[in-house]
């Protein structure tokens, strides 16, 4: 028979830590590092602050191990995507489409990733996970990027960090600053025709760019 935890449940060590990771990312992106409780926490998974504290040693460790699994699902998202056996151009087409979808569709780790630049990444500093994390999609860019040229379809041979931020750039903005960009310009960033506009006027940036001497 299955152990099971202080509180009843059956112990699940794994599904346990994800489940308050999942609600943790709820409450630290809504509350900040500061404002976030780990009770709160507690309560809504049904746990206890002093099993948290186990998996985690402590508030800023369960923080920083929210933002550790933020930047995986958006760097396994992109490894997914197989993009070395795409053409250059729909290549990046896709890992465009595919960061203005995540985060349009993930809020919370836009709001987390401006917390974290609030505290000057003083956090993501302690992380080596993150830092090898975001290894693989400079590297997946570049790829692509080499190989256009090489095939003559980019002209310009390019910083990959710089595309990169090109791209989040605008991806991150849209939802970082939709609720004042909306207010000042009356416009839903989230209405159906503009994302549509808006993700190809990204792409089309970019590989213009690329494709000019």
């Amino acid at each position: 028979m299955a152990a099971r935890a202080e509180n009843g449940r059956k112990n699940d060590p794994q599904r346990t830590q994800e489940d308050i990771l999942i609600v943790a990312t709820d409450e630290f992106a809504t509350h900040g590092l500061a404002g976030a409780r780990v009770d709160a926490i507690a309560e809504k998974t049904r746990t206890s602050k002093r099993m948290i504290y186990y998996y985690f040693g402590s508030k800023e460790g369960l923080y920083l191990s929210v933002l550790e699994r933020s930047y995986r699902k958006i760097r396994t998202l992109e490894a997914d995507l197989q993009l070395s056996s795409l053409a250059p151009e729909a290549a990046l087409r896709t890992l465009i489409s595919t960061t203005f979808d995540h985060d349009q569709a993930n809020p919370e780790f836009v709001r987390l990733v401006s917390i974290e630049n609030i505290h000057h990444a003083a956090h993501m500093m302690r992380s080596e996970a993150i830092r090898d994390l975001n290894v693989s999609v400079i590297e997946t860019i570049a790829g692509i990027l080499e190989r256009g040229v090489a095939e003559g379809v980019f002209q310009r041979t390019a910083d990959p960090i710089d595309v990169h931020m090109l791209i989040s750039a605008f991806c991150f903005f849209r939802v970082s600053n939709r609720y004042t960009f909306g207010t000042i310009f009356r416009r839903d960033l989230s209405e159906p025709e503009t994302m549509r506009r808006h993700k190809g006027m990204i792409a089309d940036a970019v590989l213009s760019y690329l494709k000019s001497e």
